[in-house]
């Protein structure tokens, strides 16, 4: 049960690099984030039901086998939950800043003027990069902004970064 099919968490409305009042352009995030944040989940979880159930029953009698109950809700109640959060992903480039949103419950939206940017790394470990994906991570002189869009297709995570790297040389303040 996934809140946001790929068309509301991809692209929504507006032109993104206007000026003045224009809606931005969306961007979600790629459907492989979710599979492999799903995947992560069963791989934990399912060995540990195995275990919780397992162990105790073994060990202190049947009845004590109901522990396997326990990360099996983890695992029913997750699947939903990453849905969600898969969904609430999303940047926009604008033309004088970069745009990041996420949150289900608490909405956090970031705003990263091109100016400000001093570096622009593409990240991707073992388990992102088996199911094709990266993360651009955005550094600026205030640690607290940093800011990153997690799972993105390594070519759109190259390219993203090469245009905020040369955004930020145009706007001569950071990289």
């Amino acid at each position: 049960m996934e809140t946001g099919s790929p068309e509301t968490a991809g692209e929504t409305r507006g032109d993104g690099h206007g000026e003045g009042h224009d809606e931005p352009v969306w961007t979600g995030l790629p459907r492989d984030l979710l599979r492999m944040r799903r995947l992560l989940l069963v791989v934990w979880l399912v060995p540990l039901t195995l275990a919780a159930g397992l162990l105790p029953g073994l060990l202190a009698g049947p009845a004590w086998a109901a522990f396997a109950l326990l990360p099996l809700g983890l695992l029913l109640w997750g699947w939903p939950m990453l849905g969600r959060n898969w969904a609430s992903w999303r940047y926009a480039e604008r033309a004088d800043d970069l745009l990041i949103s996420r949150g289900v419950l608490w909405r956090e939206e970031t705003i990263v003027p091109y100016g400000r940017m001093q570096l622009v790394e593409v990240t991707s470990g073992p388990v992102a990069r088996h199911f094709g994906l990266a993360s651009v991570q955005l550094h600026t002189a205030a640690a607290a902004t940093d800011a990153r869009i997690p799972g993105l297709e390594p070519a759109e995570a190259e390219r993203l970064r090469d245009r905020l790297t040369e955004l930020g040389q145009a706007r001569s303040a950071g990289l």
